[in-house]
This record gives structure tokens, sequence and C-alpha cells, in this order.
């Protein structure tokens, strides 16, 4: 369950009333479909960005090893 401002929920009931949803969630979803068809690529980028952080995560120093 998502709280939304009131604009927020206006824009999810305008979809409704156009005949693009039948519900807010399903109007949430098409929202959502349509932000990564369009940013597909920053998406793409954002996800490359994430792996790499984990990736030197994963090679620095373990914590709880004792060691100093």
């Amino acid at each position: 369950m998502t709280r939304l401002r009131m604009d927020d929920r206006q824009a999810l009931d305008t979809l409704i009333d156009a005949g693009v949803a039948r519900s807010r969630s399903e109007a949430l979803a098409w929202c959502v479909r349509l932000v990564a068809q369009h940013e597909a690529e920053w998406i793409r980028e954002l996800r490359d960005a994430m792996s790499a952080v984990e990736e030197v995560r994963n090679k620095g120093p373990k914590s709880g090893t004792g060691t100093a």
C-alpha cells in the first residue's frame, strides 16, 4: 500500500476517468510502465552503477574479522 498526495491521487483518478485504467492500482502500474519505457536507458545506467557499488563492497574488507 502506498500513501499518495492529493495531486498524485487526482492524476490517477484522471487516468481512470479517461478509461486508461480501471482502478488506482492499475493506473499506478500504467505510470510505472510508462516511466520504465521512456527512461529505460537511465534505469539501465542506474542498475549498472548499483552493480558496480556492490562489486566494490564485496572486494572491500569484511566487518567482524577481528583484524585491524
